[in-house]
């Protein structure tokens, strides 16, 4: 799958989508345990990374990256999470990795800080945009999605064997696949108790 992305310098028009303010509307996210092959393909993944990697970004930095879990790869990395629970005091975590276990594709994404001029806040924001991008792309490609962060995403041990380092933190584990059961709606906010136009 290819896209006929901008080059440099090209201009982009701003056009009305009413087709993806209503696509926008319905988004919701899939149940990690629902999502079952077929995954993304790794074509396919490489177009959701460009789309991602399209969410504003102060600077131009770039201040996160990607890690791409799929096929026996995922087992191995799934493995090692669970030689990581099995010296923890705490019983539950074997179980919290199914989420991570069965979709046939996750990809991490790291959240790195870049010293510099643009504040560390606005670096991590954008790996947080980074992560909304990918969930509301694999869905436009007709996949289901699902972001979450579990102990694994904080654990050090478990960071490290992702490959974080340093100040790298794990914005989120982005779960891909196809869906066996509709998402269903959920509880949404009261627009009224959140919403506050300002005046002096």
């Amino acid at each position: 799958m290819l896209l006929n992305t901008p080059k440099f310098g090209e201009p982009l028009p701003i056009v009305a989508s009413p087709e993806t303010l209503a696509f926008l509307a319905a988004r919701r996210s899939a149940s990690a345990m629902t999502l079952q092959a077929p995954g993304p393909s790794a074509d396919e993944v490489q177009v959701l990374l460009s789309i991602a990697a399209r969410a504003p970004d102060h600077g131009k930095l770039a201040p996160w990256r990607f890690v791409v879990l799929s096929g026996a790869d995922k087992d191995r990395f799934v493995a090692g999470l669970e030689a990581i629970a099995a010296g923890q005091a705490d019983t539950s975590l074997t179980a919290k990795l199914g989420k991570l276990r069965v979709p046939p594709v996750a990809i991490a994404v790291i959240s790195c800080h870049i010293p510099g001029k643009i504040p560390e806040w606005e670096q991590r924001l954008s790996a947080g945009a980074v992560c909304t991008l990918l969930i509301i792309a694999a869905q436009a490609m007709g996949y289901g999605a699902n972001w979450i962060t579990d102990w694994y995403a904080y654990d050090p041990e478990a960071r490290a064997l992702l490959g974080a380092t340093g100040e790298d933190q794990v914005a989120g584990f982005i779960y891909l696949g196809t869906p066996t059961q509709p998402p269903l709606e959920r509880v949404r906010p009261d627009m009224g108790a959140i919403v506050k136009t300002w005046a002096p």
